[in-house]
């Protein structure tokens, strides 16, 4: 079996570990816990992994940790429950919904980045988003109950700060001004405080860009300063048509 399908393989078993639904009838029996800890460990071992830590006691902490992120992402379910009035129930959005299977790779690849695993994190993310169209890189940090609707086309950066009860739909980017590669250590993406609502397709870039508490951003938007809380960001639209040339414009609540 090559690496992708490897990385495919051991995120379907968590997720299948974490919500047996996903297995149906078959799903009444327990996952064998020893299998996830087979792939990862057959991960760590396949020769391109520059991990030389104690891999026993990465993969004890890893089955440890489950129940945690199981935790997060029950969260990350209500939240798209409850933001999206389309959905008929939890089940809905575990088996169907790309935000979801997005924020599940990314929650499990941030604690294995986290722990020293520079690879399997990067890997397991990116074949999430080749299945969505959702980049979120696992060095991100996602607070929680965090909906992503529709999802296809959102980027999320890997020094990019999210709060919690954040919602993002399509199309977003959390992303860096263009710099130079002996500049990437420090902060490069923006920080999104708690409760806020970013439409399609906003561009929300830099490391020093904060998005207050409580805003809402509008689709379509560019933005590259700083947005204080409970503010709404738009653009003007004086003749029913939107225009890129429209003043940009904050209204304070």
């Amino acid at each position: 079996m090559n690496y992708n399908n490897k990385i495919k393989s051991f995120y379907h078993s968590i997720l299948d570990e974490l919500y047996p639904i996903r297995l149906g009838k078959i799903g009444l029996k327990d996952k064998n816990k020893e299998n996830i800890k087979f792939e990862l460990e057959d991960l760590l071992d396949y020769g391109v992994e520059d991990f030389s830590s104690d891999h026993i006691k990465l993969i004890e902490d890893f089955i440890y940790e489950l129940p945690n992120i199981k935790a997060a992402l029950d969260k990350d379910i209500l939240a798209t429950y409850d933001g999206d009035p389309a959905a008929v129930n939890y089940n809905e959005v575990i088996l169907t919904y790309p935000g979801f299977y997005a924020i599940a790779a990314y929650r499990i690849a941030n604690f294995l980045l986290k722990q020293g695993v520079p690879l399997i994190p990067r890997a397991m993310t990116e074949f999430a988003k080749t299945k969505t169209g959702i980049d979120i890189h696992p060095g991100a940090e996602i607070g929680a109950s965090l909906c992503i609707d529709h999802g296809t086309g959102v980027v999320i950066g890997q020094t990019a700060i999210i709060g919690n009860h954040v919602k993002i739909y399509q199309g977003v980017t959390l992303g860096a001004m263009s710099i130079t590669k002996k500049d990437m250590k420090g902060k490069r993406h923006p920080t999104i405080e708690d409760h806020v609502i970013i439409y399609a397709q906003a561009t929300i870039l830099g490391g020093e860009t904060t998005i207050g508490k409580n805003s809402i951003i509008g689709g379509n938007v560019w933005i590259t300063k700083s947005v204080a809380p409970n503010s709404k960001v738009y653009y003007r639209d004086n003749d029913n048509t939107l225009s890129l040339t429209n003043e940009l414009i904050r209204d304070e609540n």
